[in-house]
């Protein structure tokens, strides 16, 4: 087998299995015997630790959520609906969960590293290192301007699981109808931002 094949079958064999039973739970080897290599030590090779190797399904990942993130920015510069922003947050990585069909883990794959923090730092430095999203932040920002800061960023953690973690459930229970669940979850992202504060 190729080398660039058995990264791509290490990849999807580690995203299934951190999807399914948690990144801590699973150890390099136990990848290496799911994607069927008969070294132990493959994954080591391939990538070496194991936080290289989420690194390297989520850079996998987010190269094509990119593509639909630029796109989508293109359609909106310049607008001041928070709609617009949250829409150009939420439906490319919507889109590409949909474009990946029913074999898809990455929702739940996603979720699972975001319960290890230092796996959610690395996971943040990331995705901060493209433009497009800084620019969609910002837009989101712009649009919320006049909440207290404090407010602000409580409502970005809400906003941010309740994109991972309901993400994770849809690809669970129900990987069909992904556009009616991206309409849903920009309605009610769009609803955290802008509901009262009360406090």
């Amino acid at each position: 087998m190729h080398s660039d094949d058995t990264r791509d079958v290490i990849l999807l064999a580690a995203e299934r299995l951190f999807a399914e039973r948690g990144v801590l739970a699973v150890s390099n080897r136990q990848v290496s015997e799911g994607a069927g290599q008969r070294n132990s030590s493959a994954v080591g090779y391939h990538f070496g630790t194991k936080d290289d190797l989420v690194l390297a399904i989520v850079e996998k990942h987010a190269r094509l959520i990119e593509e639909h993130r630029i796109r989508m920015l293109a359609n909106i510069e310049g607008s001041t609906d928070l709609r617009d922003w949250v829409s150009c947050l939420v439906l490319p990585y919507i889109e590409h969960l949909a474009s990946i069909g029913e074999s898809s883990s990455y929702a739940r794959f996603s979720a699972q590293v975001m319960t290890d923090p230092t796996l959610r730092g690395l996971i943040y430095e990331t995705a901060l290192e493209s433009p497009a999203l800084r620019r969609i932040l910002e837009g989101v920002l712009s649009c919320v301007g006049d909440l207290p800061e404090s407010v602000r960023r409580t409502r970005g953690d809400m906003v941010r699981q309740l994109m991972v973690h309901m993400s994770a459930e849809r690809e669970r229970n129900n990987p069909d109808g992904w556009t009616d669940f991206g309409t849903d979850l920009v309605d009610a992202m769009v609803g955290l931002w802008s509901a009262p504060v009360t406090r």
